[in-house]
């Protein structure tokens, strides 16, 4: 018997991570500032993570930013990727990136 995986299990994953309850449609949003905010109140209330608030955020974001691959617009990978200097602002570490 041969078991099928099922497709867009990226997808699930983001949608129905038990980790985090991230707000809908967060990854589509343009303001880089929001998202990272929205990630930042997802990791702080998350009784379920196994890891530091931060980094739960920040490897969620990476997590969509990856499996998106070259689907992923050069904008909105700049959206993105401005987002996770937003979230090491908001957790107090230095950003990687000249704002």
């Amino acid at each position: 018997m041969v078991i099928k995986k099922p497709k867009q299990w990226s997808r699930q994953v983001t949608e129905g991570s038990h980790a985090l309850e991230l707000e809908p449609g967060v990854f589509s949003w343009e303001d880089p500032r929001k998202i990272a905010e929205s990630l930042k109140r997802s990791a702080d209330g998350s009784e379920h993570r196994k890891a530091s608030p931060f980094a739960s955020a920040m490897s969620m974001l990476n997590f969509y930013i990856n499996r998106a691959g070259r689907q992923l617009s050069g904008e909105r990978r700049r959206i993105l990727e401005a987002a996770k200097d937003e979230l090491r602002e908001l957790y107090g570490k230095p950003r990687r990136n000249k704002p």
